[in-house]
């Protein structure tokens, strides 16, 4: 099946609306969270395991597989897929997030951008053209154009990074050879590709209304919206998704780059999100932090100790099926690896069994009730300790 998207049912009361992504491995229900593997893995789970939660998308990293261990070797041993060992639909990031956070390791000019490996100092450039062919040979079902991602809030190197953007864009749509945005036969269907372009503008709404009309006006298979939730208010965020996402083609999927607390799945899915991806489940659950529906549970606390209680009562992933709460604190005080990877399993399910009850309150024209009743009750993490945890991320990627 060659990639496309049909738009199934929209809600009266906002922008949430319900879809089926097709690719060449498999059908996507929208709107959807996308757990990241980074390296070709979903840290601490199996193929298998995400198969039995129910994902439909992994999205992995292309700045970390072309450093590590290489795209030549993963497309010598049959692509992402093969490799990983995964049959659905992935989608490659075009690496520029990753790279841009490098700040001073790396360089950028209208041609590219030149930095050093996070693992051995090593010079690389990131050309349009070259992160089309490393993400060719990757051979993701979704990929996306190299893009600038600058702090929000300066404006005038906003303007300068979106020329760039822009500039990208084209060439990335001007170098991309493995496409798949008509229908043909199955048998040349699965080698097809679709690519996404991006959408910045840091926190102007004038840059965003620009970048949303250039970007649609090149005709992509599907959006990113790119450059939010980093550092800025949760207010400003969805601001910036008020401007621009009314100006994209309706009928191609959108995704907002990196966003994935369930809060902002409410939030951004009602303001006309389709596809989302993000680390945090997958980053919290290894440090003890348990999504349940009242905010996060950490497991770490001592008031857990002799707690013969699950997770989450009523929840029915393996983790809450089996354990303990004094038994996953046992084991993840203990850095036991089982600890790990069942507290990871929790918030995957957690999340994507959040996304399938949007989508069916979507269906049966509930949604807003379903926001209301869950923001009511779910404690949200302070803007403050978000802001310290992505000053923690980017120290380490730089050192």
């Amino acid at each position: 099946m060659a990639f496309g998207f049909e738009l199934l049912k929209k809600d009266p009361h906002s922008r949430a609306r319900v879809g089926v992504i097709y690719t060449p491995h498999g059908q996507i229900p929208t709107p959807v969270f996308a757990p990241v593997g980074t390296q070709a893995t979903v840290k601490a789970v199996s193929p298998q395991e995400l198969q039995e939660l129910g994902t439909s998308l992994i999205l992995a990293n292309t700045y970390h597989l072309y450093l590590r261990p290489g795209p030549d070797a993963i497309a010598d041993l049959g692509g992402l897929h093969s490799f990983m060992g995964w049959d659905g639909p992935i989608m490659t990031d075009s690496g520029g997030f990753q790279v841009f956070s490098l700040a001073h390791l790396r360089a950028v000019d209208m041609t590219g951008v030149t930095f050093r490996s996070h693992l051995d100092g090593s010079e690389h450039l990131f050309t349009p053209e070259k992160v089309i062919e490393i993400q060719e040979k990757l051979g993701a079902d979704i990929i996306l154009c190299l893009d600038e991602c600058p702090e929000p809030l300066d404006y005038d190197y906003n303007v300068q990074a979106l020329e760039r953007t822009h500039h990208w864009a084209e060439r990335c749509q001007a170098a991309h050879t493995r496409r798949d945005q008509a229908l043909r036969p199955v048998s040349e269907a699965a080698s097809g590709q679709a690519l996404f372009g991006i959408v910045q503008g840091g926190a102007f709404a004038d840059l965003r209304r620009k970048s949303a009309e250039f970007i649609a006006s090149l005709d992509f298979p599907g959006y990113a919206i790119g450059g939010l939730s980093v550092g800025e208010p949760k207010e400003l965020m969805h601001e910036m998704l008020e401007v621009t996402v009314p100006l994209l083609p309706e009928d191609k999927p959108r995704h907002l780059l990196g966003i994935g607390s369930p809060e902002d799945l409410f939030e951004c899915v009602a303001r006309g999100i389709d596809i989302f991806d993000c680390v945090l489940p997958t980053r919290i659950a290894r440090n003890g932090a348990l999504f349940i529906r009242t905010g996060r549970l950490n497991i770490r606390n001592a008031r857990y100790a002799n707690d013969a209680a699950p997770i989450e009562e009523g929840c029915d992933c393996y983790a809450c099926r089996h354990f303990s709460r004094a038994y996953l604190r046992h084991l993840i005080m203990a850095k036991e690896i089982l600890g790990l990877r069942v507290a990871t399993l929790h918030n995957l399910h957690f999340m994507l069994n959040l996304m399938r009850k949007i989508r069916e309150a979507i269906l049966a024209g509930t949604f807003s009730a379903l926001r209301k009743e869950f923001l009511a009750n779910y404690e949200i993490v302070p803007h403050e300790a978000r802001q310290r945890n992505r000053e923690t991320w980017l120290k380490s990627l730089k050192r």
